[in-house]
């Protein structure tokens, strides 16, 4: 489904005020993985994680993985397209699931729909598993008579999320590990190994280099103020956490990581995929476009792009098109937004978001291995300046005291 009609002469957007309209509270996001806030212009509070004192066997808002719930989705789609009546279905994957949180749930769920409730509205109860994504898109198919489809939209979109994150944790997962590892190793090193080393030096009254002692002052530092060497990265993170509760500090942050030399096309291309991916979804499975932008807003976890989803709702509410806010953004490229342009100008925005989402998943693909292969050597590199630091300080003591010894 395209944006609303254009009209014949383009409206001029109102002056923005010179301080941007404080947004309300932001709350807690569904669990479901599809957002952190849904804050601002578009939308209204979002649903708790939870129901008070949980009631029900399924009311749970513990977080079930993305690969699990696109697993059910798309069995749900198989089995209602082949005419199952979707009672049926749902006991059947009732029966298939592990026991566990989300078995209590499809079991609350396949009761509620055998009482007669709409499947969206059995869905909206369990917040902490279903999102406003899933629960409005499933709403969508409901109305349309097109569920199995819905079903089989949703199932992809979960799938292709997951793939995303997968490739995002690849890319993290080995220079942490190795990071984690040196660290481990020179720390070990610097607490144990070198005291003894001073000792020895110590003992031959040895003459030692800058570097020697440098590296000396550092280890004696780690074992007799160790409280400190402790405290200080623990008081930076919280100071970190806290900081980003600051509205303006947390934009701050979000805007350098879309900056940052290495990782920030990384995070620009994941940002741009997953709203195009998501509003080309809602649009596409019947949703109006005000509601799509609402729940888009809730699911972008920058705050930059957040901005320019809440002034494409703005823009839309007044008629206008939603190509000029995203290019004021500066995180949508001239590609994007005039693919975006000609979609609305077509009336196939819906289709042009999917290519435009397609091709920007194919090269968070190529940015992943262009990533990865720029961190391997450099935490390699960084690893071996380290340690060939320490064993360089170590062994010039070492060599003046044998050249002492043959001299003498």
């Amino acid at each position: 489904m395209a944006a609303s009609p254009k009209p014949a002469a383009r409206k001029p957007r109102a002056a923005k005020p010179a301080a941007r309209r404080p947004q309300a509270a932001r709350p807690e996001a569904p669990a479901g993985g599809s957002g952190r806030r849904g804050a601002g212009r578009p939308g209204a509070a979002q649903p708790a994680l939870a129901r008070a004192g949980g009631a029900g066997p399924g009311r749970t808002a513990r977080r079930v993985p993305t690969k699990v719930l696109a697993q059910f989705t798309s069995q749900l789609a198989t089995l209602v397209n082949a005419g199952l009546p979707l009672v049926r279905s749902l006991r059947v994957l009732e029966g298939q699931q592990k026991s566990g949180p989300f078995q209590n749930v499809v079991t609350a769920v396949s009761d509620e729909v055998e009482s007669g409730a709409p499947l969206s509205e059995a869905l909206s109860k369990y917040p902490g598993v279903f999102d406003r994504l899933y629960v409005n898109m499933v709403r969508a198919g409901e109305a349309g008579g097109v569920l199995g489809t819905i079903l089989e939209r949703l199932a992809t979109f979960a799938q292709k999320t997951q793939r995303i994150r997968s490739q995002l944790s690849a890319a993290i997962a080995y220079p942490a590990m190795v990071l984690i590892f040196a660290g481990l190793v020179v720390l070990v090193v610097m607490t144990f190994v070198v005291p003894k080393f001073q000792d020895i030096f110590e003992s031959f009254n040895a003459e030692m280099p800058p570097a020697t002692r440098v590296l000396m002052a550092i280890s004696n530092s780690l074992v007799s103020h160790w409280y400190v060497w402790i405290g200080v990265p623990v008081l930076l993170f919280v100071g970190l956490v806290l900081g980003l509760r600051n509205e303006r500090f947390a934009r701050a942050v979000d805007g350098l990581l879309l900056r940052f030399p290495v990782t920030g096309g990384l995070v620009r291309k994941t940002t741009v995929a997953r709203f195009t991916r998501t509003l080309g979804t809602l649009l596409s499975s019947g949703v109006p476009i005000l509601e799509s932008l609402t729940i888009v807003q809730a699911s972008i976890s920058n705050r930059v792009v957040e901005e320019a989803v809440a002034d494409v709702y703005d823009a839309i509410r007044e008629g206008d098109e939603i190509a000029p806010p995203l290019a004021e953004s500066g995180v949508f490229d001239d590609v994007v937004v005039n693919m975006i342009e000609v979609g609305e100008e077509t009336g196939k925005l819906d289709q042009m978001l999917m290519r435009i989402a397609d091709n920007f998943e194919e090269e968070v693909d190529t940015e992943v291995t262009r990533v990865l292969k720029i961190l391997e050597p450099t935490v390699i590199f960084v690893m071996a300046v380290g340690v060939g630091s320490i064993v360089i300080s170590l062994f010039l003591p070492i060599l003046r005291l044998m050249e002492t010894f043959q001299t003498a």
